[in-house]
C-alpha cells in the first residue's frame, strides 16, 4: 500500500496520541487511590492573610502542586476575616471536598470549624495555624529557626548590647513562635534593650506599621536595631526609618523574603541588613503533598518543617542576586525542600 505524506501524518499523529495516552495511564497507574483519578480529587485553600508578596507566593505553589497531582483546587480567601474564614471551612465542607489546607487564622476561630471537617471525614493539614487538633498536621517554617538565625546576625552586626525595636502582633501563630525565641535571646543577651514594642495587621500592614515606627523613632531616636520578623512589617519600618534619615544609625532584621524585598535590601545604604526565611512557593507545594499523602493514607507527620535559609545584604549584593528566581538559582538551598516526598509524588 502507498502512502501519502498526508496519510502519513495523520498514522503519526495517531500514533503520538496513542503513546501519549499510554503514558498517562501508566502514570495514573502508579499512583495511589485516590490519585488514580485524580480530576475526581477536590481540595480547599481556606487563606486568612493573602496580602503581600509572600502569600502571593505561597499561593503559586500550591496551585503548582495541584496542578502536578491533576487536582481540582478551589481558593477561598477571607481577607483576614476570622469569622468569614470560619464560615469558609464550613463552605468547603458543603462543596464535598476531600481535603484542605488552612492557611494561617486565629486558633480561636478556626478550631472548632476544622473539627467540623475533620468529623466529616475530611483531611486537613494547618499552615501556621495552630488549630489544637492531633489529626492535623501543622505546616511549619520552623519559625523559632526563623527567628534564631535573623537574632543571630543581629548579634554579629552589632554585638551583643543595643537598644531594639520590636514589631509584634500576637494571637499568629508563626509570629508567636518568633516571639519565643526573641524572648530567649533577650535572656540570653541581658544587654539587649527592648525600647519598644509595637506592630498591626490592619491593612495594608506594611503602611500601617510605618505608622507606628515612626512615632517609635520619634520617641525613642536612639534605637540601633529593629527586629520585625515578617517581611511586611519590616517593609514598614524601612519606609519609617528612610523618612526619618536613621538609615546609617538603624538596623532591620526580619523573616520571610520577597523579590521586592530584595529590591529594598540591595537599596544605597538600606537599613534592612538581614532576613531568614523559606521559599513561600515551596512551603505551598509542601502543603499540598503533605495532604495528599493523608489523602493516600500516609502520615506526613504531626509537624511538616521546611528548614530556613539566612539572607544577608551581603549575600544579595555580592551574589548580584536582583529577584527571587536568581535568589534560588544562587542559594541552592532555598529551592527546594525535600519534605514530604513519597516516590509516587509528582513534582511540579
Amino acid at each position: 500500500m502507498n502512502l501519502t505524506r498526508r496519510m502519513f501524518a495523520k498514522l503519526l499523529a495517531g500514533a503520538s496520541l496513542a503513546a501519549s495516552s499510554f503514558v498517562g495511564l501508566a502514570h495514573a497507574a502508579d499512583m495511589p487511590a485516590p490519585f488514580d483519578n485524580a480530576g475526581d480529587v477536590k481540595i480547599a485553600l481556606v487563606r486568612y492573610l493573602s496580602t503581600g508578596d509572600f502569600f502571593q507566593a505561597y499561593l503559586s505553589g500550591v496551585e503548582r502542586q495541584s496542578e502536578a497531582l491533576g487536582v481540582d483546587l478551589r481558593v477561598l480567601d477571607s481577607r483576614q476575616d476570622a469569622a468569614l474564614q470560619a464560615d469558609m471551612v464550613d463552605q468547603a465542607i458543603a462543596l464535598g471536598v476531600d481535603g484542605i489546607i488552612v492557611q494561617h487564622g486565629l486558633t480561636e476561630s478556626m478550631q472548632e470549624a476544622v473539627q467540623r471537617a475533620v468529623d466529616a471525614g475530611i483531611k486537613v493539614v494547618a499552615f501556621d495555624v495552630n488549630v489544637e487538633n492531633p489529626a492535623v498536621p501543622q505546616i511549619e517554617q520552623s519559625d523559632r529557626d526563623l527567628a534564631r538565625l535573623a537574632l543571630e546576625q543581629a548579634i554579629a552586626d552589632n554585638g551583643e548590647s543595643w537598644k531594639a525595636g520590636y514589631v509584634y502582633v500576637p494571637g499568629i501563630a508563626p509570629l508567636d513562635r518568633r516571639n519565643e525565641t526573641w524572648v530567649e535571646f533577650k535572656e540570653r543577651y541581658p544587654g539587649i534593650d527592648e525600647k519598644a514594642q509595637f506592630g498591626t495587621l490592619d491593612n495594608p500592614i506594611a503602611n500601617s506599621n510605618a505608622n507606628q515606627a515612626r512615632s517609635v523613632l520619634s520617641a525613642n531616636p536612639d534605637i540601633t536595631v529593629m527586629f520585625a520578623p515578617y517581611d511586611e512589617f519590616a517593609k514598614g519600618v524601612k519606609i519609617a526609618v528612610d523618612e526619618a534619615g536613621m538609615s546609617e544609625q538603624v538596623s532591620i532584621y526580619s523573616a520571610d523574603v520577597s523579590t521586592s524585598d530584595i529590591a529594598a535590601m540591595r537599596e544605597p545604604n538600606s537599613a534592612w541588613k538581614a532576613t531568614a526565611a523559606t521559599n513561600p512557593a515551596v512551603v505551598g507545594e509542601v502543603s499540598v503533598r503533605a495532604l495528599a499523602m493523608m489523602l493516600a493514607g500516609e502520615n506526613p507527620g504531626a509537624s511538616v518543617v521546611v528548614p530556613p535559609t539566612l539572607i544577608t545584604q551581603k549575600d544579595l549584593l555580592e551574589k548580584d542576586i536582583k529577584n527571587m528566581e536568581e535568589l534560588s538559582a544562587k542559594l541552592p538551598q532555598f529551592a527546594h525542600a525535600p519534605v514530604a516526598v513519597p516516590e509516587w509524588m509528582p513534582l511540579p
